[in-house]
């Protein structure tokens, strides 16, 4: 009983010990991240992502005797395909041309829906308007959209940007990333939100491009962008930890025009910091001057870089279409955890 006791006692020891080094561990990570120094950002910027392999769009038609080969053996709109008898496929050229290469055999086309890998076999039809075979689906290998970037490191240029990701519009999935650019926006006018209807950033893509995108995740997009791609709007400031983060005033840079970022004033509120989703607090526009431009949160402005007590403390991500002013902020954490090493 006695050696029983001895040998409770010393793993309750241990067990303290481990306890005690693992919060120390806990405790360096969190002034590690204190000590990082970024610059905010404010800029909108352009999106435009290769996706790895071709989304379904749309089918030719799905009943009767004109009804789609590929919709009659399975495939459905958001499948995913990355393959057409066992060779890759990355762009519509490739689509088109292993079609072509089949000719009217049956083919395999393996596709991934909701995290599933599944093959459909069909046989192409012959179209005697187009004097080629074809599938009756159609695809798409690219898509583009306007962000804000939330920073930029000193040392490498590299960015985070949105605080969310770019996700396809039918599904609302992430849209798995081959390639991506990022590109200079002319921002020609801002659709006012309200009540019920999300407002707008209305711009277009312009010929330069001004940087690369090399991860589209759930906390946002990162890249790497040229040296003379923006000019911060402030000096670097120190990241927040999410514990330091309170409830009042803040502010945020962004941009509603093709000037320069402006600041204006949020508040802060409802910090949920066991929440690692993207809506980890939120956030209250009540800049009078942003009221009257936008009338709160509106598509483009995701990403802007929320200050408080002279460090970021995250991103504006979402806006609440019951009540533009207000919307939902990510903690800055969570997107550098997200970001690849290779760009921190």
């Amino acid at each position: 009983m006695k050696k029983t006791r001895i040998i409770i006692s010393l793993f309750s020891l241990i067990l303290v010990a481990l306890l005690l080094s693992f919060s120390s561990l806990a405790q360096e990570a969190k002034s590690d991240l204190s000590k990082i120094e970024l610059y905010p950002g404010g800029m909108h910027f352009g999106a435009r992502i290769v996706t790895r392999g071709l989304t379904v769009v749309k089918f030719s038609e799905t009943e009767g005797e004109n009804a789609s080969c590929a919709y009659l053996a399975g495939m459905r709109e958001g499948d995913l395909i990355t393959k057409v008898n066992e060779a890759d496929i990355n762009t519509i050229e490739d689509f088109i041309k292993a079609v072509d290469k089949n000719g009217n055999n049956v083919m395999t086309i393996t596709a991934i829906r909701n995290n599933k890998e599944m093959t459909f076999k069909l046989k192409p039809k012959y179209s005697s308007d187009d004097g080629r075979y074809k599938t009756g689906i159609w695809v798409k290998d690219s898509t583009s959209g306007i962000g804000t970037v939330t920073f930029i490191t000193p040392q490498t240029y590299s960015f985070g940007g949105l605080g969310h990701a770019i996700c396809d519009s039918k599904t609302g999935k992430p849209i798995p990333l081959s390639r991506g650019q990022v590109i200079n926006v002319d921002v020609n006018g801002v659709i006012k939100g309200k009540i019920g209807t999300a407002g707008e950033l209305k711009g277009s893509f312009e010929a330069k491009r001004i940087g690369s995108l090399t991860k589209n995740s759930m906390a946002g997009v990162f890249g790497i962008l040229t040296k003379d791609a923006f000019v911060p709007p402030e000096e670097k400031m120190h990241v927040c930890p999410k514990e330091q983060i309170v409830e009042g005033d803040a502010y945020i840079w962004c941009e509603l025009d093709n000037e320069c970022p402006q600041k204006y004033s949020v508040q802060i509120s409802n910090i949920d910091v066991s929440n690692s989703s993207l809506k980890n607090f939120k956030v209250k526009i009540t800049d009078k001057e942003l009221l009257e431009k936008s009338g709160g949160i509106v598509q483009g402005m995701s990403g802007s870089p929320i200050i408080q007590n002279g460090r970021i403390i995250g991103a504006v991500t979402h806006v609440l279409i019951n009540d533009p002013t207000q919307g939902y902020g990510i903690f800055i954490e969570n997107m550098l955890d997200s970001m690849p090493s290779i760009l921190k």
